[in-house]
């Protein structure tokens, strides 16, 4: 079972329109929040060998309704599949709703690729990140 995360998100000002919507701008910003801290906790990345990252090779995303300024939000974020090289991530923007439901607002997958900067190549993911992301460690 892939290793979920979820991160709260704290909107800014300048991320809601007149209408005080979030701006579908904002909302990929916060789907990068939950990358950067799914593999910040998972991953320990300040830590990963010199040059070695993962960078985002293709993104998808849906809108199914929207996030007001004052909806409680966060980024849910896991991993859907590992290949050898690539990491699928699967994120959605939650809001909880006056009356305490939750409703998914926004969903975005995103192709990962473990990438040697060094080299200037691609690597496969190494045992461990797959095994953390998996839960497995």
């Amino acid at each position: 079972m892939a290793v979920r995360i979820v991160t709260p998100i704290q909107k800014r000002f300048s991320d809601v329109d007149s209408f005080l919507h979030v701006n579908n701008v904002a909302q990929q910003m916060y789907f990068d929040v939950g990358k950067t801290e799914f593999f910040r906790r998972l991953l320990a990345l300040g830590n990963v060998e010199e040059g070695k990252r993962i960078i985002t090779v293709s993104t998808r995303t849906d809108y199914r309704g929207q996030i007001r300024l004052e909806d409680e939000t966060e980024v849910i974020t896991e991993a859907e599949r590992i290949g050898r090289t690539s990491i699928h991530l699967r994120q959605w923007l939650v809001c909880r709703c006056g009356d305490g439901r939750e409703e998914v607002r926004t969903e975005s997958r995103s192709v990962m690729v473990a990438f040697d900067f060094v080299r200037q190549e691609k690597f496969p993911v190494p045992d461990t990140w797959r095994r953390a992301m998996l839960g497995e460690d």
